[in-house]
Parts: C-alpha cells; structure tokens; sequence
C-alpha cells in the first residue's frame, strides 16, 4: 500500500481538478446538471483512481486504476475543448488547463511504464 500524496502526479492532478472547479464557478446555470457536472467528475475521478489503486494490493492493481485516471484525462481534454467552443471559456483558459492535462496524462503513462513487469 502506497500513500497517494506522496506521488507527484497526484498532486499534479489534485491541482487540476480544483482548477477546473474554479474554472467551472462561472458556467451558464443551464450547465449546472449537464457539462459544469461532468467535466468537475471527471476532474475528480483522476485522482481519486491514483489514491484507490495506491489503497490497493500489488503494482497491477495500481497500473489498473492509473489507467482509469488516464481515461478521465483524455475526457477532460475534450470537455476543455468543449466548453471552450461553447463560449464558455477563454481560450487562455483552455490552454492552461489542456496543458495541465497533457501533462498530468504524461505523468501517468511514466508511472504506469514503472510498474509494468519486465519481460
């Protein structure tokens, strides 16, 4: 069992997610239910996915729930563009936030490379 606030790409993904949470504050209320819901879900899921797998027994089972958080990353790359095109955002904004989220996705992919056994 491995402690989540220990690793940098938790960290890296905590960050985001309450930065997509600020970012979000100022969606249209119409989007309360829909896209500001989803997209802060999404947020949340990455690193909540690094803190269960390191809850878990076993490299496999933490290589398994980092994947899952890759997936929330990719989700959120398209909600970012999304909600950008919408009108929602700035684009600063977007770059910003995409940026962090390639990012944290880089992260994820070195840590899940580190785990993977030698063959």
């Amino acid at each position: 069992m491995k402690d989540f606030r220990n690793l940098k790409v938790w960290e890296k993904s905590h960050s985001l997610a309450l930065s997509i949470y600020k970012a979000t504050a100022s969606f249209p209320k119409e989007e309360q239910y829909g896209l500001t819901s989803q997209i802060r879900r999404s947020s949340t899921s990455i690193p909540a996915n690094i803190a269960e797998g390191c809850g878990r027994d076993g490299d496999a089972e933490l290589a398994r729930f980092l994947q899952i958080s890759m997936g929330s990353a990719s989700e959120i790359e398209y909600h970012l563009l999304l909600a950008r095109d919408l009108g929602y955002m700035s684009n600063n904004d977007h770059k910003a936030l995409t940026a962090t989220a390639v990012e944290t996705k880089k992260m994820l992919a070195s840590l899940i490379r580190t785990l993977k056994p030698k063959r």
